[in-house]
């Protein structure tokens, strides 16, 4: 598991930066009313998304949560006054706080018992006619068909708390109904080779832990293909929007 204070500085750039951003604030509000006057942004990171919701929409107050310092801090930064320190497994507001709700490259970090809670927590601060809107399959949107998924095809599977199905499982235990789904693209977050061994020993790959002797002979077999700073095609990434009756 990557720790996310050392993470902070480089979330950004290693990550698609404003691009990635933009498209993901799009199509996250295409799911969210027009009429909905406060969003709460859970796990909202480095605010580089958080801050494009904000910015969109005349009207819409934004809020942001996330359980890093450093991210809150960067977060901070960008929407001064609209972020705070908290887990979205117990968030600190009351119930029917919020119009909607997003949790963007979230659920895929937690076990399953911890990614139901979180959508119960977002459930609960929904108000009655409120939207939660989450990012889904965040790990297999990045296989592409590309070379360096046929290396890592053969290790170790892991269990996928943020599943289509699974997600969709945890909204209905809270009393959510599905009302939509939405695609974009993951802009700059095509790997390569070079960059794919990088993030192994960084922890990226969670069956795989840095130093491991199967990890490192996964970074061989993808030192051993061609064009090693090419990168493949980006990842294109779907969120699913639940609305509270």
């Amino acid at each position: 598991m990557l720790d996310y204070d050392e993470e902070a500085e480089r979330y950004d750039a290693a990550r698609g930066g404003e691009p990635r951003a933009a498209a993901a604030a799009e199509a996250l509000l295409s799911l969210v009313p027009a009429g909905a006057g406060r969003l709460l942004d859970a796990a909202c990171g480095t605010g580089i998304v958080t801050r494009r919701l904000a910015a969109a929409r005349a009207g819409l107050r934004v809020t942001g949560v996330d359980r890093s310092a450093a991210m809150i801090g960067r977060a901070a930064a960008r929407l001064p006054g609209a972020v705070l320190r908290a887990d979205a497994r117990r968030l600190p507001f009351g119930a029917g706080s919020f119009d909607a709700v997003s949790s963007v490259w979230l659920l895929h970090l937690a076990a399953v018992p911890d990614a139901r809670t979180i959508v119960g927590e977002c459930a609960r601060v929904l108000r009655p006619g409120g939207v939660y809107v989450t990012t889904v399959d965040k790990g297999p949107s990045h296989n592409v068909g590309s070379d360096i998924d046929a290396v890592l095809t053969a290790r170790p599977p892991s269990v996928v708390p943020d599943s289509a199905g699974a997600v969709a499982a945890y909204a209905r235990e809270h009393g959510l109904r599905p009302a939509g789904r939405a695609r974009f693209t993951g802009r700059g977050q095509g790997r390569s080779p070079r960059r794919t061994i990088a993030d192994l020993r960084r922890g990226w790959f969670m069956t795989l832990p840095p130093g491991d002797p199967l990890a490192e002979r996964f970074a061989a077999r993808l030192a051993a293909l061609p064009d090693q700073d090419r990168p493949r095609p980006d990842p294109v990434f779907t969120l699913l929007a639940f609305e509270k009756p």
